[in-house]
């Protein structure tokens, strides 16, 4: 998403589609020891295996530790690295690796929602994610240039997004953030919906996206972006709505609970991506107020837009075109809802 208050909402350029996954990390198997004093290690096993079938379902009826422990001989710093337990090569959480996007949904109301909630922290939360932008949406330039009310004004239904100088486009990195994203709140019970998940040619429109999470009564709605800024302009920012009360948009019931969901993201993508704030949105705070973005200003439920680096500069590209940082980028936002869901932030 390109940064620039007089801009149409999210307005971007289109360049060809291109894919850079990065490598993943990988296990070792351990070599055999010797065998010796088969007898005497047999009877010790013996009396070892009911401690450890007790211990173990004692710990399974406590849900087991929070986050998976963290492996050995992680860098201490850097970019991509999780200091909580994982890195961006995908060694430190069970969900870590590539994720494909699943099959098209059939096309309903414009939404797609998990299939059934999980048993977790997150049970009965209700989560929206609007993956930014359309890949068809190019093919379709006067179906998106069509103005719809935000209520301050009338804006493009949609745009193109931006992209990398390699044509990594930000349709792609919103779609594949997105579904890493779901199956990480889905694994701890949130019933999570998409405002589109590949099933239709183009949009939704700014104004849709906005009524999915509303109709949904969501607890929280996260629309992923990543920026299209000035190259030397660097890392993340989370847009949180403005104080609006004007024609069809009324953001009064929604600027703190946002607040706190935005200041939760940040904080988490932060740690967990090892990346810095914007150096060029924010102020070094990595929040930023805006009252002309049609996504925010119709939503009647806590809603943030994530930037989550700017595609236009060579280093931020680096790392949005890695799939082990993606899979970070998704844990980051992912912890960060947890923790405004459950009160944590």
């Amino acid at each position: 998403m390109s940064y620039d208050q007089n801009q149409p909402d999210d307005q971007h350029r289109y360049h060809q589609n291109g894919d850079h996954g990065g490598p993943r990390g990988g296990l070792h198997d351990e070599e055999p020891g010797r065998p010796r004093r088969r007898g005497t290690l047999a009877v010790a096993i013996g009396a070892l295996v009911p401690s450890a079938l007790v211990g173990w379902l004692v710990w399974q009826a406590m849900d087991g530790p929070d986050e998976p422990s963290p492996p050995k001989a992680l860098p201490s710093t850097g970019a991509g690295v999780d200091p909580e337990g994982g890195s961006a090569g995908g060694t430190g959480d069970p969900d870590d690796g590539d994720a494909k996007p699943g099959p098209a949904a059939p096309p309903s109301d414009g939404r797609s929602s998990s299939p059934s909630a999980g048993k977790g922290r997150l049970s009965g939360k209700v989560v929206v994610i609007d993956p930014g932008h359309n890949p068809g949406n190019f093919r379709h330039t006067v179906e998106i240039n069509k103005l719809v009310d935000i209520g301050t004004n009338r804006k493009e239904c949609d745009t193109t997004g931006t992209s990398t100088d390699d044509g990594y486009t930000e349709a792609a990195f919103t779609r594949d953030v997105s579904e890493r994203l779901r199956k990480l709140l889905e694994k701890e019970g949130a019933t999570v919906e998409f405002t589109h998940d590949g099933d239709r040619a183009f949009g939704p429109c700014i104004d849709e996206r906005a009524r999915i999470g509303n109709n949904a009564r969501a607890d929280a709605v996260v629309s992923v972006h990543a920026d299209g800024s000035a190259k030397g302009n660097r890392g993340f920012h989370v847009i949180l709505p403005g104080l609006v009360r004007q024609g069809s948009a009324d953001t009064s019931a929604i600027v703190d609970p946002s607040r706190d969901l935005g200041e939760s993201i940040a904080k988490a993508f932060s740690r967990t991506t090892g990346t810095a704030p914007s150096n060029y949105v924010g102020g070094g705070t990595g929040l930023d107020v805006r009252k002309d973005l049609g996504g925010l200003n119709l939503s009647t439920v806590p809603k943030v837009f994530i930037e989550c680096g700017n595609m236009r500069d060579p280093a931020d590209a680096a790392l949005l075109t890695n799939s082990g940082w993606r899979q970070s980028a998704a844990r980051g936002i992912a912890r960060g809802v947890r923790a405004h869901l459950l009160g944590q932030g």
